[in-house]
């Protein structure tokens, strides 16, 4: 009897030894560095990317690890020994975690890695950075988000206010490294055009939410694709982040200086966010935009808003065989917002016969729709710069200045605007005619009350 109880230990012992899971990289990087040890980072080693009990060794020519049989199912990736070095798809983003199961036989499973995140060149100019990694967005139930942030050449050696992009799929905008299909060249773009001396604007790039994207995309569901999240995910631009960033940077706040900015399913959001937040959001760049995506429900919406439109400015674009609909859908979107209010001089729509549904025609047409929809800050302020006869005391100031000739009413739209035309502080709630302006660099100044200049100032 003892025999047999051996027997069977030890049969199920050499079944369970023969049960494991083989991995087996067939191919990796051509840079990877000669000799690196490659590691296997899993839910069954505490995701240790440097495990040395995990190390690849190499079998006839090919990374191989062997695992022992468990149960479950097991997440991984691959590494280079740190999470710095850990595996990319082929762009050089994040993928999601692998993962096999145990089936109690023998497996051998082929993959390839290909690309590592360390060893991706990143294209991003200087002037590009992150400015989160990750970003709370308190609207979606505290997700978190990577924030891009292009600051003009010229931001950090003056003191210039600029107007603010908030563009979607922040991947896709800066870098090579990090885009699906090729970037949007937006850092090299803006940068050429301030060396021919364009004003410049601030860019802020939100990462979209990978298999979230259509969700946060849309404000209504769509039956077969998703959707829904589009209110939450424009209150979190409008609410949080444009504040934050107003509260950073020298930002021109008002809507007229203010622009969102996407393509496909983030031109829809973009456009849902104008008819939302017209006192926000004053510009909009539509391209390739999927209006099919929830049409009916865009029509409706736009059909019902109350919105002042007037003033707002819409730049559409779009590619002849992109879709069957997409040249209608945009002239019927177009149409309906002249007719809810927008100026027919305000809006653009583009239709190229080559375009497409893809980075390369966005990248290509981004600089056109940008000067449309922002001509140079200063030559385009539509301040009129004529005297009044408003008195200041004292002048030159240097803390604050006192108002006289004029009665100031709690609604008065009361701006400080810089010799060059730029709008450099707007003040509110002006009853006693007491400006403060310790914080305006020395220089002559404006005081604009109601969109008219009215005076001038020193600031010493």
């Amino acid at each position: 009897m003892k025999q047999l109880a051996f027997l069977f230990v030890f049969i199920c012992c050499f079944w369970s030894l023969g049960a494991q899971v083989t991995l087996r990289l067939t191919s990796i990087p051509a840079n990877t560095p000669a000799g690196s040890s490659i590691y296997f980072a899993a839910s069954i080693n505490n995701w240790n990317p440097g495990d040395a009990a995990s190390a690849f060794t190499v079998v006839n020519g090919a990374y191989q690890l062997v695992i022992p049989e468990g149960t479950g199912t097991v997440s991984f990736k691959f590494t280079r020994g740190a999470w710095a070095s850990v595996e990319t798809n082929a762009s050089g983003q994040d993928i999601p975690n692998r993962t096999f199961t145990f089936t109690g036989s023998p497996q051998v499973i082929n993959l390839s890695v290909l690309r590592w995140k360390d060893l991706t060149a990143s294209t991003a100019a200087a002037n590009v950075q992150i400015l989160n990694p990750t970003f709370v967005m308190p609207q979606l139930g505290n997700r978190t988000r990577r924030i891009w942030l292009y600051l003009p050449p010229d931001y950090q050696s003056t003191t210039k206010r600029y107007p603010v992009i908030y563009m979607h799929d922040g991947q896709n905008l800066f870098d090579a490294a990090t885009s699906f299909s090729g970037e949007w060249q937006v850092d090299e773009t803006l940068n050429t055009l301030h060396a021919s001396g364009n004003y410049g604007a601030i860019v802020v790039g939100i990462d979209n939410g990978g298999g979230l994207r259509l969700n946060e995309y849309s404000p209504w569901v769509n039956a077969q694709y998703g959707g829904g999240e589009g209110d939450a995910y424009i209150d979190f631009i409008g609410q949080t982040l444009k504040p934050y960033i107003d509260a950073n940077f020298r930002t021109l706040p008002e809507p007229q200086h203010t622009a969102l900015f996407g393509s496909s399913m983030g031109a829809l959001i973009s456009l849902y966010g104008m008819v939302r937040y017209p006192q926000v959001f004053g510009k909009i760049g539509s391209f390739s935009p999927a209006y099919w995506f929830s049409f009916s429900n865009l029509t409706q919406y736009i059909s019902n808003s109350t919105a002042p439109l007037a003033g707002t400015r819409v730049y559409h674009l779009g590619g002849q065989t992109e879709s069957s609909r997409l040249v209608n859908d945009i002239n019927t979107i177009a149409g309906s917002l002249v007719t809810k209010g927008l100026n027919s001089t305000d809006s653009r729509i583009k239709i190229d016969a080559d375009g497409a549904h893809s980075e390369w025609y966005w990248r290509r047409e981004f600089s056109a729709a940008y000067q449309w929809l922002f001509p140079n800050v200063a030559t385009s302020t539509n301040d009129r710069l004529t005297d009044r006869s408003l008195q200041f005391y004292p002048n030159p100031a240097q803390q604050s200045v006192q108002v006289k000739g004029y009665s100031f009413q709690l609604n008065d739209q009361v701006s400080i605007v810089s010799i060059h035309g730029i709008r450099m502080k707007n003040v509110t709630n002006i009853r006693s005619g007491i400006i403060p302006i310790t914080n305006l660099p020395p220089g002559l100044y404006f005081l604009q009350i109601n969109g008219v200049t009215n005076g001038r100032f020193v600031k010493w």
